[in-house]
């Protein structure tokens, strides 16, 4: 590694230290990128490959009036490895940008490996040793035991916790489409997509009830102590939601609005179950929002009585894995640097944003911050009523008050988080105005970020 600058060591190869590892080199900065896969494997990963999504393979809304579409806008604008690799990976998903993982991964992967300036290290850092002067750590959820306990000694305080549930996948060829169907809900068109991009199986009132009766009573993976934690409200498992009353579910991940049943024209579905593309030979499916603590068995057996589902065969079933967060706020300066030790700067997960961009979000500032800061420039924090600056703001605590910050909680972007608009026209909805400020926004930002400008 040929530079008279000093490299960035980055722990973590998921979306977040792909990014800034990527943010870094493209601004001419040396980095050691460290991936303990396949040294050390985790209970969730399948592959050795970097940025491997382990649950949904979904972006999410790609609708600049949605707040994450908006991020999509935003990290294309700034030169996003993990967007560009996104979408040239694409599978259909309605209004959504979803991605066929594997191609995903592997162009991300290929593209991070290639890089000249980039060292990728496979092995496990439990402690960065003290001559790493700028570190980045992107150890998402999955922070290793050691790793966490270091980060602990430096800060005096507890990592918080909470458990995230995959939702299992199905082979394509055993879905009954004499039964299900392909639709869009209200046939919306996305990126990739044409309108009927998603299999949906319909279920009556009575196929629906005895449905919530059989999760109530299935059997469910039992925690230790030192496990119980709180979900995350953005990614409950099923039975957690059936649990929290018969119509939760309808009203959530099987709600039947905007959907028509071809089969039956005259017959309204009283619940749907969806599923979703989930690599681009269109051959495996996820089952969306179906995230699960069932066991193995029970999954199946309960699964196989959602019409159409009757033969599925699985490629993956759902399952758990602990998730590890910081309390953000007090830990963190507004460019991501732990007080404690500011050698040290957080993205992705583990600083408590949510999702899969909000982590490449979060990663792309953190190398854009250890980038200026290495070459002796300054990157100035994006504004708040950006999307990418609405999200800094809520993990750094750059827009709460002391009392705020004690009830942080992991959360992904939403426009809740952007200061409310002066005024808004009656010609022009509100999130299109939030939206259209936050482009003119981020234009202005643009022209004064950095002397090393907007990544290639």
């Amino acid at each position: 590694m040929s530079s008279d600058i000093r490299p960035v060591h980055v722990i973590g190869g998921g979306l977040a230290g792909a990014e800034a590892a990527h943010q870094l080199a493209v601004r001419g900065v040396p980095v050691v990128l460290h991936e303990m896969r396949p040294v050390r494997a985790t209970p969730v990963h399948r592959t050795d490959r970097l940025a491997e999504l382990v649950c949904s393979n979904s972006f999410r809304s790609d609708e600049i009036t949605s707040a994450i579409g908006l991020l999509h806008y935003e990290l294309r604008r700034l030169g996003s490895l993990i967007l560009r690799a996104g979408d040239a990976n694409q599978v259909p998903a309605g209004g959504a940008l979803a991605v066929d993982r594997d191609g995903f991964a592997a162009a991300v992967t290929d593209a991070l490996a290639r890089h000249a300036l980039i060292e990728i290290r496979r092995e496990e850092v439990a402690v960065p040793p003290a001559d790493w002067d700028s570190v980045i750590v992107a150890t998402g959820p999955l922070t290793s035991p050691g790793l966490a306990e270091s980060v602990r000694g430096l800060t005096g305080s507890e990592a918080l916790a909470f458990f995230d549930a995959i939702a299992p996948i199905v082979h394509r060829d055993s879905i009954d489409l004499s039964i299900a169907w392909f639709q869009s809900r209200y046939d919306k068109r996305g990126p990739g997509g044409g309108g009927a991009d998603y299999v949906n199986c319909p279920m009556t009132r009575a196929e629906y009830e005895g449905f919530v009766d059989a999760l109530n009573a299935a059997e469910k993976v039992e925690f230790h102590d030192w496990e119980v934690t709180p979900y995350f409200e953005g990614c409950l498992p099923i039975e957690v939601m059936a649990a929290r009353g018969r119509e939760t579910l309808r009203h959530g991940p099987m709600k039947p609005f905007g959907l028509n049943n071809p089969h039956r024209p005259h017959e309204r579905p009283y619940a749907v179950v969806q599923l979703r593309q989930d690599n681009k030979l269109g051959t495996l499916f996820n089952m969306v929002g179906f995230q699960t603590k069932l066991k193995y068995g029970e999954q199946v057996r309960i699964f196989r009585t959602i019409p159409g589902l009757e033969g599925a065969e699985f490629a993956r079933l759902g399952g758990l894995h602990r998730n590890t967060y910081l309390d953000a706020p007090r830990l963190l300066d507004e460019t991501l640097r732990l007080t404690a030790d500011s050698r040290l700067r957080f993205a992705g997960q583990i600083t408590g944003c949510e999702g899969y961009v909000e982590s490449a979000a979060i990663g792309l500032l953190a190398g854009c911050f250890a980038a200026a800061e290495r070459r002796g420039e300054r990157f100035n924090v994006p504004p708040v009523t950006t999307a990418i600056g609405a999200l800094l703001a809520h993990i750094t605590g750059g827009h709460l008050s002391a009392d705020d910050a004690r009830s942080y909680q992991p959360m992904n972007v939403n426009f809740g988080l952007f200061p409310p608009l002066e005024q808004v026209s009656k010609h022009v909805g509100k999130k299109q105005a939030l939206a259209a400020r936050a482009k003119a926004d981020l234009e202005t930002w643009l022209g004064r970020a950095s002397p090393a400008g907007v990544a290639a």
